[in-house]
């Protein structure tokens, strides 16, 4: 089987992933995934709380990986829907229906009751969306309605930081006594009263053990499922870490007791109980930072029209937007966003595209003209045919980019990934020799003080932050780069960007505006200028040739209106010939004027001066005479000028790729600032080109906006695609540039730059924290509470720092 082959064979699903408590869960499922037979690739993101596998459906099905993922201990999130169905006639519909919901991927179960004519499916939101469980239905024969509006999409992590807060305000409560008791030990605090039920050590046990074991149990569960797994977690830490302490004061606490209770023993049921609630303080957040880093997200999706007015049965009806399917006709009245990509039928309006192109003045939008989802209709009521609806629209696609940007791994990641795998066995180890060396060598026979000092190491070591620390800053990082109009398809690339020495731009399209404009007009003393448009514009309004639209545009903006041609002929290779208003007209090439023996020698110098500047001109001749000459160009767009600045600003080398001669590529170049034009280049010969480049030890990023650029895209160390270019291009590269500005190209590179940094300094501290914290709790510097705190305040400091590249600004 060729390798092309394989690659068809393989198929790739998400999975919403419950119960990770720190890096070394994520590398544990990942490994594990990894192992079954038929997965080529698995990526566990710890921020996200997501799983990417990429597998041979014909090996394994996601019922399996979701079976491996509880195996290691974990779950998968589900959410349900219930549905309204129509069409069934007997019980044996409702299987057909069951059993087609059920194989969906993503689905885990699918309930038909035949009776109530509803079904409530089980799902993954991750891998299948309610319209693809209702387009299923459909293709069965069947139909299907929400039988109710779904929750919204972040209820599962609001209900879940709910319950965290109570469990906070829960064990903080019962741990508040057992601090006070704890800071009536020390001498310089003589002077704070403490009851004497709080030194009670029965009342200690009955505060610390529902702390312990109900507020705790997570830690415990978690401990368990790792160490069954043949791996150590956080988990296995700080359950290690507070059971040490809580069952030796039990311990002692018998022991005090059956001696009669006189004199109060050293307890450190304080040491188990804070330790829980900082650690849970901690993570609740952790979880409210966390919630942040997908701002972006919820901003883009926030843009989604929620309803549409379409037209059913000749009648209209307002409906979800999920359920408009392509080919419904939907009215866009003024003030209401798009609700999907389509085109325009009926109407003229002016549209606000500014959220896709970043473009602040609205675009004038009629009949034939296509609108994407999420803008906003400015005036006029528009009828519009859908042609793109659901996972297909444009701002579904940029969701989607942005999802997998913030769900993959930066290479650099590797480096937390390898350290916090053997991170804790490490750990575990250190304590064990910090116990014995307090309890054998610096304080022979105490216990209970040696036992301190090892929990203090087990908690401050706690790999959290390691873990958190590249894939927030991925995550804040992408989404603020999406904000910007910037789309990185993956972390790689994010990392990538920042190392490029060499940018080559294509020109059509990417320097240039890719659409030819009327630049230039002369016209002999002897006839009217404004006759002289109509009759030349009269004449060009019959061709379909792009130098003719861009001529006709240019004569309609001076105001000019443009009379029907009487008779027109194309000369291919020359130019045409028309009758306008009784005048027999030439537009075209000196050749054309030779060949109808028109003098228009005169005009030759002029003609080349502005052939010279980049622009293409056309002589005109009327009734035999020469009477003026028109000039279109293909002209610069208005930010590249002050782009190339920037991007040489930055110490890049500025290439210009382009397969137009190169008397024209150099004054494009000359007029923006670039140094190099590669001129005359074929399609195909782009690729080649950027081999070059990258031969002579250069890391390369290609621009385009165009099929043929798709190549050198692909070639390039970092493809970037204009986003108001073609399909072809944008999935072929590496980044896509939405707003067709090349000022977005510094941009990246700016936003790639302040991401690493970033991680670097996530890395830093996180490691720092162990580093410095580690021998400072083994010499006994650092009490157990102390080393909770330390550890919940590294994770959150390393969310909070990546947070901060939200508010980057250029």
């Amino acid at each position: 089987m060729t390798e092309a082959q394989t690659q068809n064979k393989q198929s790739q699903t998400t999975m919403q992933i419950t119960g990770m408590t720190c890096a070394a869960c994520a590398n544990r499922i990942e490994k594990g995934l990894g192992k079954l037979e038929g997965v080529s690739q698995a990526t566990v993101n710890f921020a996200l709380e997501q799983a990417s596998v990429t597998f041979d459906p014909a090996l394994v099905d996601r019922a399996k990986l979701e079976q491996k993922v509880e195996a290691l201990g974990y779950g998968t999130a589900k959410e349900a829907v219930d549905f309204t169905l129509t069409g069934m006639t007997c019980a044996a519909c409702a299987a057909k229906i069951e059993k087609g919901l059920g194989r969906l991927p993503g689905v885990s179960k699918a309930t038909v009751n035949f009776a109530l004519e509803t079904a409530r499916v089980e799902y993954d939101p991750a891998a299948v969306t309610v319209r693809d469980m209702i387009q299923k239905v459909e293709k069965l024969g069947y139909k299907a309605a929400l039988k109710e509006e779904q929750a919204d999409a972040g209820d599962r992590r609001g209900k879940e930081i709910s319950a965290q807060k109570r469990k906070v305000a829960i064990s903080a409560l019962l741990s508040l006594p057992l601090l006070w008791a704890m800071v009536g030990h020390f001498s310089f605090t003589s002077f704070i009263w403490v009851p004497d039920l709080f030194m009670n050590a029965w009342f200690q046990l009955a505060l610390a053990t529902p702390v312990q074991f109900w507020i705790g149990a997570p830690f415990y569960t978690g401990a368990f499922k790792a160490l069954r797994n043949k791996s150590a977690n956080m988990d296995v830490l700080v359950a290690l870490g507070t059971s040490a302490a809580y069952f030796y004061s039990l311990y002692v606490t018998v022991e005090w007791s059956q001696a009669g209770g006189h004199h109060m023993p050293e307890l450190y049921y304080e040491t188990s109980a804070i330790l829980i609630t900082l650690i849970i303080l901690g993570k609740l957040f952790e979880m409210l930072a966390k919630g942040r880093t997908s701002e972006a997200i919820k901003t883009l999706m926030g843009l989604q029209a929620k309803t549409a007015l379409v037209i059913r049965d000749g009648e209209e009806k307002q409906i979800p937007v999920d359920e408009v399917i392509a080919g419904d006709i939907v009215i866009v009245k003024p003030g209401e966003k798009v609700p999907v990509d389509g085109q325009v039928l009926e109407g003229s309006s002016s549209v606000d595209e500014s959220m896709l192109t970043g473009e602040s003045i609205p675009v004038e939008k009629r009949a034939g003209d296509l609108v994407i989802g999420a803008t906003i209709n400015k005036n006029g009521v528009l009828r519009v045919q859908a042609t793109k609806v659901g996972k297909e629209t444009a701002l579904a696609q940029i969701i989607k980019v942005v999802e997998e940007a913030q769900g993959s791994k930066a290479p650099i990641q590797r480096v937390a990934d390898v350290i916090s795998g053997v991170f804790v066995p490490i750990v575990v180890g250190i304590a064990m020799v910090t116990f014995l060396v307090w309890y054998f060598a610096v304080e022979p026979g105490q216990f209970a003080n040696a036992l301190e000092k090892a929990i203090a190491v087990l908690v401050i070591a706690c790999p959290c932050a390691l873990g958190l620390a590249t894939p927030t800053s991925i995550m804040a990082g992408s989404g603020r780069a999406a904000e910007l109009g910037v789309l990185f398809k993956g972390g790689e690339h994010l990392e990538a960007t920042h190392r490029i020495e060499a940018i080559v731009l294509d020109k059509t399209g990417t320097v240039t505006k890719g659409k030819p404009e009327l630049t230039d007009v002369r016209v002999q003393p002897e006839f009217a200028q404004e006759d002289f448009l109509r009759w030349v514009g009269g004449a060009e309004r019959s061709s379909e040739h792009p130098l003719a639209e861009a001529i006709v545009a240019g004569i309609k903006e001076r105001g000019v209106a443009l009379p029907e041609a009487e008779q027109f002929e194309a000369i291919p290779g020359y130019g045409i010939r028309a009758v306008v208003e009784g005048k027999e007209l030439l537009i075209g090439t000196r050749k054309l004027m030779a060949k109808y023996n028109v003098d228009a020698s005169g005009a030759f110098d002029e003609m080349s001066r502005l052939e010279e500047g980049g622009k293409t001109a056309m002589l005109a001749a009327v009734d035999g005479r020469y009477a003026g000459m028109v000039a279109v160009a293909d002209t610069i767009k208005e930010t590249s000028k002050d782009a190339v600045a920037r991007l040489k600003a930055l110490g890049l080398e500025v290439i210009m790729i382009t397969g137009d001669n190169e008397r024209t590529a150099k004054a494009i170049a000359a007029e923006t600032g670039i140094d190099r034009v590669l001129a005359e280049v074929l399609p195909e010969g782009k690729a080649d080109e950027v081999k070059k480049l990258q031969a002579a030890g250069r890391k390369v990023a290609m621009v385009g906006d165009g099929i043929n650029d798709a190549p050198a895209l692909a070639t390039a160390d970092i493809g970037m695609a204009i986003g108001t270019g073609t399909d072809v291009a944008m999935e072929a590269a590496d980044v896509t540039l939405m707003r067709g500005d090349l000022n977005s190209i510094p941009d990246a590179i700016f936003m790639s730059k302040k991401t690493m940094q970033n991680i670097r300094q996530n890395l830093f501290w996180a490691l720092a924290y162990n580093v410095i914290g580690i021998p400072i709790a083994a010499a006994g510097f650092l009490a157990p509470w102390l080393a909770g705190a330390a550890m919940a305040l590294s994770s959150v400091s390393v969310v909070l720092n990546a947070l901060r590249l939200q508010r980057v600004k250029m």
